[in-house]
């Protein structure tokens, strides 16, 4: 069995394992068969040995967690032959804690989760894989080649929960959004503003390759420079960069009562000049939120299966910028400037 795997903690260690061992019954009843693999940031980190964590007993850890796959057998009959599915990425710890216990283990407070292609779980880069079927997601047939937009989808999907169970605070209209950054998680964030019927504005460093022409489907509004030059306040700002410039920036960019989810992971190491003092005076007197989110669970992957089910194929078609079969991994991982989302396929 085919397998992208590296070896975590050494960096350039990615290889295609032509002789990996089958999964087994003690990963889940659910057999599936890969179609495809989406590919991100987190993925090059591993890569870059970073972090990322191998299964107790293994040295090994299988890449992947943006997954898309058809079932082969399921003896619990949760699933047929041929359904379309997606691994849920996070499983909960085994203490568990108090989240993890009622199935919010993206919450969870203890650290020890596990996740599929990144910690002590093996990810969804291989030709079969094993789940539970209660971390198995359904996705309707037309997602056949899009279904791996799931995963990050989810994490969006959450964020906007979150987003609106903190604007129930008040009597909330809010109007205008900013997504800050134009990858896949800002694009995605961008498709569910848009599904909620939003004035939407997105900004990007440059506006090269396909973009600007996926917000502009969207109705949105597509910018370059900085948030500043804007010259105007939203009432939800969704931070999707990490840049710690930009960070701060929308922070102070949020409109009265405003609500700034923070989606992004900053690198650290870098040190910026700024008046943290007025910052705090703008929160506390305009009522400001600033919050940050990671991960899913169940309830956002479903919310996030009807977002894409809602969505324009074309549209989500156009975010995947190359389709690399699985022999040519090296090509895959390897990032090119006008990528957006790379997926590494299956052929079987």
């Amino acid at each position: 069995m085919r397998a992208i795997t590296v070896t975590p903690g050494r960096a350039d260690s990615l290889r295609l394992a032509e002789d990996f061992p089958e999964p087994s019954l003690d990963e889940g009843a659910l057999l599936v068969e890969a179609v495809a693999v989406g590919i991100c940031g987190t993925d090059q980190e591993i890569i870059r040995g970073e972090y990322g964590e191998p299964p107790p007993g293994s040295t090994e850890l299988v890449l992947g967690h943006e997954s898309l796959g058809r079932v082969l057998e399921d003896p619990s009959g949760s699933f047929a032959p041929g359904d379309l599915v997606a691994g849920i990425v996070r499983h909960p710890d085994p203490v568990p804690c108090p989240n993890c216990a009622v199935g919010e283990w993206d919450m969870c407070r203890n650290g020890l989760y596990t996740e599929h292609g990144i910690k002590c779980l093996q990810g969804f880069a291989r030709d079969r894989w094993r789940i539970s079927p209660k971390f198995a997601v359904r996705l309707e047939p037309g997602l056949a080649e899009l279904g791996m937009l799931l995963e990050p989808t989810s994490v969006l999907a959450k964020a906007w929960e979150h987003i609106e169970r903190i604007g129930a605070r008040s009597a909330w209209e809010p109007k205008r959004v900013l997504v800050a950054g134009a990858g896949p998680i800002g694009l995605l964030a961008s498709l569910l503003a848009a599904q909620r019927g939003y004035e939407l504005h997105v900004l990007n460093r440059s506006a090269n390759g396909e973009k600007p022409g996926l917000v502009a489907a969207l109705g949105g509004e597509f910018h370059t420079g900085t948030v500043p030059e804007l010259g105007v306040e939203f009432d939800i700002v969704l931070e999707c960069t990490g840049a710690p410039a930009v960070v701060l920036d929308v922070m102070c960019q949020a409109a009265p009562n405003g609500i700034v989810c923070l989606t992004g992971v900053s690198s650290g190491g870098r040190t910026i000049d700024f008046d943290a003092g007025a910052l705090n005076r703008a929160l506390v007197l305009e009522n400001n939120v600033v919050f940050g989110t990671v991960n899913a669970n169940r309830r956002h992957w479903e919310l996030a299966a009807a977002a894409l089910a809602a969505a324009d194929r074309d549209w989500l078609a156009r975010m995947i910028t190359r389709r690399v079969p699985v022999d040519r991994y090296a090509e895959a991982y390897a990032p090119q400037p006008d990528d957006i989302k790379v997926v590494l396929e299956f052929p079987h």
